[in-house]
Protein backbone atom coordinates (compact mmCIF):
# COMPACT_ATOMS: atom_id res chain seq x y z
CA UNK A 1 0.00 0.00 0.00
CA UNK A 2 1.21 3.39 -0.92
CA UNK A 3 -0.11 7.23 -0.19
CA UNK A 4 -2.42 8.05 -2.78
CA UNK A 5 -0.51 11.66 -3.96
CA UNK A 6 2.64 9.21 -4.53
CA UNK A 7 1.06 6.55 -6.84
CA UNK A 8 -0.56 10.03 -8.37
CA UNK A 9 3.16 11.06 -8.65
CA UNK A 10 4.77 8.21 -10.01
CA UNK A 11 1.97 7.82 -12.66
CA UNK A 12 3.29 11.30 -14.06
CA UNK A 13 0.05 13.11 -13.87
CA UNK A 14 1.42 15.56 -11.35
CA UNK A 15 3.96 16.57 -8.81
CA UNK A 16 3.78 15.10 -5.40
CA UNK A 17 2.25 18.47 -3.92
CA UNK A 18 -0.17 19.05 -6.71
CA UNK A 19 -1.29 15.53 -6.73
CA UNK A 20 -1.85 16.87 -2.88
CA UNK A 21 -3.87 19.70 -4.13
CA UNK A 22 -5.73 17.19 -6.56
CA UNK A 23 -6.83 15.18 -3.70
CA UNK A 24 -8.15 17.92 -0.66
CA UNK A 25 -9.84 19.50 -4.15
CA UNK A 26 -12.05 15.94 -4.71
CA UNK A 27 -10.70 15.38 -8.21
CA UNK A 28 -9.20 12.07 -7.14
CA UNK A 29 -11.14 8.85 -6.86
CA UNK A 30 -10.26 5.20 -5.44
CA UNK A 31 -12.91 2.62 -6.79
CA UNK A 32 -15.85 4.94 -7.30
CA UNK A 33 -15.34 6.38 -3.96
CA UNK A 34 -13.72 10.00 -3.86
CA UNK A 35 -11.40 11.06 -1.19
CA UNK A 36 -9.95 13.95 -0.28
CA UNK A 37 -7.98 13.14 2.85
CA UNK A 38 -4.38 13.07 2.83
CA UNK A 39 -2.43 10.33 3.97
CA UNK A 40 -5.34 7.89 2.37
CA UNK A 41 -3.69 4.67 1.37
CA UNK A 42 -4.34 2.46 -2.38
CA UNK A 43 -2.85 -0.30 -4.22
CA UNK A 44 -1.67 0.37 -7.46
CA UNK A 45 -1.88 -2.53 -8.96
CA UNK A 46 -5.36 -3.59 -7.56
CA UNK A 47 -7.22 -0.31 -7.09
CA UNK A 48 -9.31 1.81 -9.82
CA UNK A 49 -7.86 4.89 -9.54
CA UNK A 50 -8.80 7.83 -11.28
CA UNK A 51 -7.81 11.66 -11.58
CA UNK A 52 -10.06 13.81 -12.97
CA UNK A 53 -12.10 10.91 -14.62
CA UNK A 54 -9.39 9.28 -15.87
CA UNK A 55 -7.93 6.10 -15.09
CA UNK A 56 -4.45 5.66 -13.91
CA UNK A 57 -2.66 3.22 -15.45
CA UNK A 58 0.49 2.06 -12.98
CA UNK A 59 4.11 3.97 -12.77
CA UNK A 60 5.10 5.80 -15.60
CA UNK A 61 8.93 5.51 -16.90
CA UNK A 62 10.77 7.89 -15.34
CA UNK A 63 12.69 11.18 -17.83
CA UNK A 64 14.19 14.09 -16.41
CA UNK A 65 15.53 16.49 -18.82
CA UNK A 66 18.25 20.05 -18.36
CA UNK A 67 16.56 22.40 -20.46
CA UNK A 68 17.72 25.99 -21.51
CA UNK A 69 14.77 28.28 -20.75
CA UNK A 70 14.94 31.17 -22.86
CA UNK A 71 13.61 34.68 -21.50
CA UNK A 72 9.98 35.25 -22.52
CA UNK A 73 8.78 32.20 -21.51
CA UNK A 74 6.70 31.15 -17.97
CA UNK A 75 7.64 28.23 -16.02
CA UNK A 76 4.70 26.41 -15.29
CA UNK A 77 2.62 23.92 -17.30
CA UNK A 78 -0.41 26.30 -18.71
CA UNK A 79 -0.68 29.60 -18.47
CA UNK A 80 -3.73 31.90 -18.08
CA UNK A 81 -2.29 34.65 -20.44
CA UNK A 82 -1.80 32.15 -22.96
CA UNK A 83 2.13 33.37 -22.84
CA UNK A 84 4.75 30.80 -24.32
CA UNK A 85 5.56 28.02 -21.59
CA UNK A 86 8.82 25.75 -20.85
CA UNK A 87 6.55 22.92 -22.05
CA UNK A 88 6.38 24.31 -25.54
CA UNK A 89 10.12 23.66 -25.49
CA UNK A 90 9.99 20.35 -24.58
CA UNK A 91 7.39 18.94 -27.14
CA UNK A 92 7.95 15.08 -28.26
CA UNK A 93 8.67 13.83 -25.22
CA UNK A 94 7.42 10.49 -24.48
CA UNK A 95 5.32 11.01 -20.94
CA UNK A 96 4.26 14.11 -19.75
CA UNK A 97 7.03 15.69 -17.59
CA UNK A 98 6.80 19.29 -15.64
CA UNK A 99 9.25 22.16 -14.59
CA UNK A 100 11.33 21.50 -11.02
CA UNK A 101 11.29 24.93 -9.44
CA UNK A 102 10.64 28.23 -11.21
CA UNK A 103 12.66 30.90 -13.04
CA UNK A 104 10.92 33.94 -13.70
CA UNK A 105 9.61 35.02 -17.41
CA UNK A 106 12.50 37.69 -17.45
CA UNK A 107 14.89 34.82 -16.07
CA UNK A 108 16.98 32.62 -18.21
CA UNK A 109 18.80 29.39 -18.16
CA UNK A 110 19.11 25.64 -16.48
CA UNK A 111 15.64 24.28 -15.76
CA UNK A 112 14.99 20.55 -14.36
CA UNK A 113 12.20 18.61 -15.82
CA UNK A 114 10.68 15.50 -15.08
CA UNK A 115 8.39 13.45 -14.16
CA UNK A 116 9.98 12.45 -11.11
CA UNK A 117 7.50 13.09 -7.83
CA UNK A 118 9.77 12.44 -5.20
CA UNK A 119 12.90 13.83 -6.46
CA UNK A 120 11.12 17.15 -7.17
CA UNK A 121 9.44 17.11 -3.97
CA UNK A 122 12.63 16.54 -2.35
CA UNK A 123 14.63 19.03 -4.12
CA UNK A 124 12.09 21.93 -4.51
CA UNK A 125 12.00 21.18 0.14
CA UNK A 126 13.93 24.15 1.56
CA UNK A 127 15.66 21.64 3.69
CA UNK A 128 17.05 19.96 0.51
CA UNK A 129 19.81 22.91 0.24
CA UNK A 130 21.00 21.79 -3.34
CA UNK A 131 23.16 24.81 -4.03
CA UNK A 132 22.19 26.87 -7.60
CA UNK A 133 24.39 28.69 -9.31
CA UNK A 134 23.06 32.48 -11.24
CA UNK A 135 25.33 35.07 -13.08
CA UNK A 136 23.40 38.15 -12.51
CA UNK A 137 24.41 41.53 -14.35
CA UNK A 138 23.26 44.49 -12.39
CA UNK A 139 22.62 48.34 -12.72
CA UNK A 140 25.26 50.73 -10.89
CA UNK A 141 28.00 49.28 -9.28
CA UNK A 142 27.42 47.95 -5.52
CA UNK A 143 29.57 48.87 -2.57
CA UNK A 144 31.68 46.52 -1.03
CA UNK A 145 29.29 46.61 2.25
CA UNK A 146 26.27 46.41 0.05
CA UNK A 147 27.62 42.88 -1.20
CA UNK A 148 28.81 41.82 2.27
CA UNK A 149 25.30 42.39 3.11
CA UNK A 150 24.38 40.02 0.42
CA UNK A 151 26.55 37.21 1.39
CA UNK A 152 25.69 37.08 5.00
CA UNK A 153 21.59 37.18 4.63
CA UNK A 154 19.25 40.45 4.20
CA UNK A 155 15.81 41.16 4.43
CA UNK A 156 13.13 40.29 1.70
CA UNK A 157 9.60 40.80 1.39
CA UNK A 158 7.84 37.84 0.06
CA UNK A 159 4.43 37.24 -2.11
CA UNK A 160 2.13 37.72 1.09
CA UNK A 161 3.49 40.63 2.36
CA UNK A 162 5.66 38.84 4.68
CA UNK A 163 9.57 39.33 5.54
CA UNK A 164 12.18 36.81 5.72
CA UNK A 165 15.75 37.07 6.19
CA UNK A 166 18.03 34.80 3.36
CA UNK A 167 20.50 32.29 4.32
CA UNK A 168 23.86 33.49 3.31
CA UNK A 169 25.32 33.09 -0.24
CA UNK A 170 28.12 33.60 -2.17
CA UNK A 171 28.82 36.16 -4.21
CA UNK A 172 31.47 37.06 -6.52
CA UNK A 173 32.34 39.83 -9.34
CA UNK A 174 33.18 38.02 -12.31
CA UNK A 175 33.17 41.29 -14.20
CA UNK A 176 33.92 44.95 -13.93
CA UNK A 177 31.57 47.22 -15.78
CA UNK A 178 29.51 50.23 -15.19
CA UNK A 179 27.14 47.80 -14.56
CA UNK A 180 28.68 44.61 -13.64
CA UNK A 181 27.81 40.64 -13.74
CA UNK A 182 28.02 38.75 -10.40
CA UNK A 183 27.94 35.10 -9.54
CA UNK A 184 25.96 34.02 -6.81
CA UNK A 185 25.02 30.46 -5.40
CA UNK A 186 21.97 30.49 -3.34
CA UNK A 187 21.36 27.29 -1.10
CA UNK A 188 17.43 28.04 -1.24
CA UNK A 189 15.12 29.12 -4.04
CA UNK A 190 12.60 31.85 -2.96
CA UNK A 191 10.28 33.21 -5.48
CA UNK A 192 12.24 36.40 -7.50
CA UNK A 193 14.81 36.39 -4.64
CA UNK A 194 18.02 37.60 -6.28
CA UNK A 195 15.67 40.55 -7.73
CA UNK A 196 15.11 41.39 -3.83
CA UNK A 197 18.45 41.21 -2.47
CA UNK A 198 20.09 43.35 -4.92
CA UNK A 199 16.67 45.43 -4.44
CA UNK A 200 17.33 45.35 -0.77
CA UNK A 201 20.34 47.19 -1.28
CA UNK A 202 19.53 49.24 -3.46
CA UNK A 203 20.30 48.06 -7.57
CA UNK A 204 17.88 46.61 -10.03
CA UNK A 205 18.97 43.22 -11.73
CA UNK A 206 19.01 43.52 -15.54
CA UNK A 207 19.54 39.89 -16.07
CA UNK A 208 19.52 36.42 -14.81
CA UNK A 209 21.39 33.21 -15.75
CA UNK A 210 21.08 29.98 -13.81
CA UNK A 211 24.05 27.78 -14.99
CA UNK A 212 24.52 25.47 -12.15
CA UNK A 213 21.90 23.35 -10.25
CA UNK A 214 23.42 21.08 -7.56
CA UNK A 215 25.78 18.43 -9.66
CA UNK A 216 23.93 19.75 -12.94
CA UNK A 217 25.67 22.39 -15.27
CA UNK A 218 24.51 24.21 -18.59
CA UNK A 219 25.64 23.16 -21.91
CA UNK A 220 22.61 23.37 -24.07
CA UNK A 221 22.09 26.62 -26.17
CA UNK A 222 18.93 28.60 -25.29
CA UNK A 223 15.89 26.47 -26.06
CA UNK A 224 16.91 22.89 -26.29
CA UNK A 225 17.71 20.46 -23.84
CA UNK A 226 18.95 17.11 -23.66
CA UNK A 227 18.53 14.13 -21.14
CA UNK A 228 20.81 13.50 -17.51
CA UNK A 229 22.73 11.33 -17.83
CA UNK A 230 22.85 8.12 -15.33
CA UNK A 231 25.81 9.68 -13.32
CA UNK A 232 24.36 13.16 -12.95
CA UNK A 233 21.02 11.62 -11.64
CA UNK A 234 23.02 9.79 -9.13
CA UNK A 235 24.98 12.62 -8.32
CA UNK A 236 21.61 14.81 -7.90
CA UNK A 237 19.69 12.49 -6.24
CA UNK A 238 22.52 12.28 -3.67
CA UNK A 239 22.91 16.25 -3.73
CA UNK A 240 19.38 16.14 -1.51
CA UNK A 241 20.74 13.57 0.84
CA UNK A 242 23.78 15.61 1.54
CA UNK A 243 21.94 19.33 1.37
CA UNK A 244 19.85 18.02 4.46
CA UNK A 245 22.97 16.60 6.09
CA UNK A 246 24.71 20.25 6.01
CA UNK A 247 21.41 22.17 7.25
CA UNK A 248 21.68 20.04 10.30
CA UNK A 249 25.45 20.30 11.43
CA UNK A 250 26.04 23.60 9.32
CA UNK A 251 23.21 25.91 9.37
CA UNK A 252 25.30 28.75 9.13
CA UNK A 253 27.45 28.42 7.14
CA UNK A 254 27.95 30.21 3.60
CA UNK A 255 27.83 27.60 0.15
CA UNK A 256 30.55 26.76 -1.95
CA UNK A 257 30.34 28.00 -5.60
CA UNK A 258 30.48 25.51 -8.24
CA UNK A 259 33.69 25.71 -10.56
CA UNK A 260 32.33 27.55 -13.32
CA UNK A 261 33.59 29.21 -16.93
CA UNK A 262 35.29 32.41 -16.13
CA UNK A 263 33.09 34.90 -18.27
CA UNK A 264 28.85 35.48 -18.47
CA UNK A 265 29.49 35.14 -22.78
CA UNK A 266 31.34 31.35 -22.44
CA UNK A 267 28.97 30.02 -19.71
CA UNK A 268 26.88 27.42 -20.75
CA UNK A 269 28.33 27.14 -24.08
CA UNK A 270 29.98 23.69 -24.04
CA UNK A 271 29.70 21.13 -26.86
CA UNK A 272 27.68 17.89 -25.60
CA UNK A 273 25.02 15.53 -27.48
CA UNK A 274 22.05 17.83 -27.15
CA UNK A 275 18.15 17.67 -29.03
CA UNK A 276 16.49 20.29 -30.43
CA UNK A 277 13.41 21.87 -29.52
CA UNK A 278 10.69 21.27 -32.48
CA UNK A 279 9.20 24.54 -33.36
Amino acid sequence: MQRLQKIIAAAGVASRRKAEELITAGHVQVNGQTVTELGTKADPETDHIRVNGKLLHGAQRHVYLLLNKPRGFVTTVSDPEKRPTVMDLVKGIRGRVYPVGRLDYASEGLLLMTNDGDLAQRLMKAASHVPKTYLVKVAGQPKEEAIEKLRAGVSIATGDGKRVRTSPAAVSVIKEAANPWYEITLIEGRNRQIRRMFEAVGHHVEKIKRVRYGPLALDVPPGEFRPLTEKELDRLKSATALGSNRRRTHSAATPTTPDAPSTPENRGSRSMPRRRTRR
